[in-house]
């Protein structure tokens, strides 16, 4: 049973951090597009950033910041355009933006961590930027969790936060975090954007090593459609002002922490993989049996991230010869007398042989799960505004209790491990063939 509670509050809920989301004018449909966060003091910085060669400007800004100064206060975020393959002149709007940010908190740039989001080779437009870094200042408050989540969001039909606490000694600690994604999702770095506030103290070196962990166990662990961002980032940051004593090493308050980080992490993931562009189902793959955690993630990746797997799951077919077939091409060993594939409580293979099943009724756990998974209204090309952006109102949070179970076990190796990804319907081809139109 997980030794932590879910409470409200989202990236607000632990102590000492405000947030706000406003409309700056950034995105064409005038809905709100700047993000901040802010610690009332300094905090240790963590981030992981995408593995792609073509990097968004700050990208290369926090990587830079976070070798130099393990700190920060704030975190500013602007959605509408990503700011990445924008050469020289992008990295100065970038270094424009923490500096007017900075004057404006009466803090110092290197305190200041940047992201953004939107359409590859677009520079962020600074006058809104110049004139809604005063306004989002003054609109911080300690419950503008959900605001800061309304803001980052772009093609997404939800927006994604969770807060989770739990004592440590006689003293309670929390996590909150907010996320943004919906496309170009694939593991090696896969969050698009993920933040995350705490409110424990904790060394620079084991929170980055921490946040690495769980990042593998939980983003880099998710598939949309097989594409890496320019733009993913995961910055974690924790202030301390739980005021519990400092964790410094690994011993059971760490682990403690990092195994609520990494539900954090978690949920935020999967909440990502659920509100795929087009996504009708979220689909967990369970894997046992490997060799080692590592083994048992690739094969799981492989299989969610598998076109013809979801395209199944799309269609209602419970087409067990397809997940066979990713985890044979996954890149782990395996003897395939081993191999055993469930769905759901359907078990279609056991010992390398294919076994009779109610394919009628495999078919229907499908089409269950994906008539109780309903979002609010299915994103497509005709309903997308030309900044990207769902012509709404309001924006719930996303439920992520009720994916699609496909469980494999290898063989007798002690590594197990998960993957979350959706299903790959018409709509994921009629949303991206008009992206940018």
């Amino acid at each position: 049973m997980a030794d932590w509670r879910e409470i409200t509050g989202g990236i607000t809920a632990p102590r000492g951090y405000k947030a706000a989301g406003i409309k700056a004018g950034l995105k064409p449909s005038g809905l709100p597009d700047l993000a901040l966060i802010v610690s009332d003091v300094d905090a240790i910085a963590a981030g992981v950033f995408t593995t792609s060669y073509v990097k968004a400007a700050c990208v290369d800004y926090c990587k830079e910041r976070l070798q130099l100064k393990q700190s920060c206060r704030a975190i500013l975020c602007n959605a509408g355009q990503a700011n990445a393959a924008t050469g020289e002149q992008g990295m100065a709007d970038a270094l424009e933006s923490a500096e007017l940010l900075a004057k404006e908190l009466n803090i110092s740039p290197e305190l200041i961590l940047i992201a953004s989001t939107g359409v590859i080779g677009q520079r962020i437009k600074m006058d809104g930027m110049r004139s809604g870094i005063p306004k989002v200042v003054k609109a911080l408050t300690e419950t503008g969790s959900e605001a800061a989540a309304g803001a980052i969001i772009t093609t997404d039909l939800v927006t994604k936060a969770i807060a989770l606490e739990t004592n440590i000694g006689d003293r309670t600690v929390r996590i909150g975090g907010i996320a943004k994604g919906s496309g170009m999702i694939h593991p090696n770095m896969a969050t698009m954007l993920g933040f995350v506030t705490c409110d424990a103290a904790v060394s620079p070196h084991l929170w980055q090593q921490m946040l690495s962990r769980a990042a593998d166990r939980s983003f880099n662990s998710i598939t949309v459609d097989g594409d890496t961002s320019t733009n993913d980032s995961l910055i974690a940051l924790a202030n301390g002002e739980s005021r519990t004593p400092a964790i410094t090493e690994m011993g059971a308050e760490a682990e403690k922490l990092e195994a609520m980080l990494t539900a954090v992490c978690q949920h935020l993931a999967k909440s990502i993989a659920r509100d795929g562009e087009g996504a009708t189902c979220l689909i967990e793959v369970q894997v046992t049996g490997a060799v080692d955690e590592h083994a048992a993630r690739q094969v799981a990746k492989t299989i969610v991230g598998s076109s013809l797997v979801k395209s199944a799951i799309f269609g209602h077919d419970p087409n067990w010869g397809r997940i066979a077939a990713a985890a044979g091409r996954a890149g782990v060993g395996f003897e395939q007398e081993n191999l055993r594939i469930q769905l759901g409580d359907f078990l279609l293979m056991e010992n390398g042989q294919p076994l009779q099943f109610d394919r009628a009724g495999a078919s229907g756990y499908l089409k269950q799960i994906a008539a109780n998974s309903s979002l609010p209204g299915n994103l497509t090309a005709s309903n997308m505004s030309n900044d990207l952006d769902i012509d709404r109102n309001t924006v719930p949070q996303q439920r992520v209790d009720n994916p699609v179970i496909i469980r494999v076990n290898l063989g007798n190796g002690h590594g197990s491990g998960q993957a979350w990804g959706c299903d790959l319907s018409y709509d994921y081809v009629k949303i991206n063939a008009e992206y940018t139109t």
